[in-house]
């Protein structure tokens, strides 16, 4: 049997998980997860640079993200499904990586940078966040995954991870670590309810565990098409964000005869924004219903039960990786 390509993706359990998260992460991992051999990490470290005024938070989603994942699809017999903090190597491999990469590559780091300017009510100036591409780097390489699907918003990071494998392998004069390359995912297309980036930190996202009202509120609260002021007005739908959502989850639960129809009646201003965004509400609902039914096949044993397996797994190709570094490094 041919052998996979190794893969590894996280996400950090520092909220709920929301429809961003599903048209751009999850529902590619489903897929990665028949053509690689994936290992799919709860990022708890990297959740604490952030979360480390709050750590419950990370405590309540670290369980109820992966309830979410597998809800989706992804299933612990085709990936390992971990939690970072579990797997201490990782801690191991980046102390190892720190100490061999030049300030100078993680300052000049553009995600820093930003994050340093979009983050306000967090304070990020602390030395673990200027490292955090050091313990991504270390996550990366501890398993030697070849591939890793990333934004081109984290090429960045991806880049220093593949100039901390070179530096090691040249320094130690040892090629022990690959140089992964990226699986570009496509942008999700799908913004917050206010246009801006769907984000946690920004509160301005649908989670797949909201209610039937909650949605409903959201959906009405959208950002429309500004010059679509009146129901007989012709609109933009090209430029409305109300109607990308329907490209993707009305489309999923009716046809793309019933998304015709309102591009066709939003273009000749037959359809008004508050009946077009009542129609998202109700497929959008019917969508997330799918997967809150499967949901309830799974409880908090039963994701407890998994991450130890996929700690097992995980810490059997850790160790390995952190033997052949100790030996280069004289350590055994």
């Amino acid at each position: 049997m041919e052998k996979k390509p190794i893969l590894l993706s996280g996400m950090r359990p520092t909220g709920p998980l929301h429809l961003g998260h599903l048209v751009g992460v999850l529902k590619n991992w489903a897929k990665l997860q028949d053509e690689y051999h994936c290992f799919f990490m709860v990022a708890d470290w990297h959740a604490l640079m952030s979360e480390y005024m709050a750590v419950e938070v990370i405590k309540n989603y670290t369980l109820e993200n992966v309830l979410d994942w597998l809800a989706v699809g992804i299933s612990p017999e085709k990936a390992t499904l971990f939690r970072q903090s579990d797997v201490k190597e990782h801690l191991e491999l980046a102390m190892v990586f720190s100490i061999i990469t030049p300030l100078s590559w993680l300052q000049r780091c553009p995600t820093y940078k930003e994050q340093l300017k979009q983050i306000k009510e967090k304070d990020l100036t602390h030395y673990a966040f200027l490292g955090y591409p050091v313990l991504q780097a270390a996550d990366i390489l501890l398993y030697k995954a070849e591939f890793v699907p990333v934004g081109e918003d984290q090429l960045p990071h991806l880049e220093i991870a593949r100039q901390i494998s070179r530096r090691f392998n040249h320094i130690y004069k040892k090629e022990i670590f690959p140089q992964p390359k990226p699986l570009l995912t496509r942008e999700s297309k799908l913004l917050g309810i206010d246009n801006r980036k769907m984000s946690k930190s920004y509160s301005n996202f649908i989670a797949l565990t909201d209610s039937e009202k909650e949605i409903k509120e959201k959906v009405l609260s959208m950002i429309t098409d500004p010059k679509k002021i009146k129901k007989n007005d012709p609109g933009r739908p090209w430029i409305c964000n109300v109607y990308t959502y329907h490209t993707i989850f009305t489309k999923e639960e009716n046809s793309i005869l019933k998304v015709q129809e309102i591009e066709s009646s939003c273009k000749k201003g037959q359809l008004g924004c508050v009946e077009c965004k009542n129609t998202l509400a109700l497929y959008l609902s019917k969508y997330l219903d799918k997967i809150k039914e499967k949901r309830k096949k799974y409880n908090l044993s039963t994701v407890k039960a998994i991450l130890e397996e996929g700690k097992k797994n995980a810490s059997q190709k850790a160790q390995q990786t952190i033997q052949e570094v100790k030996s280069i490094l004289g350590m055994l």
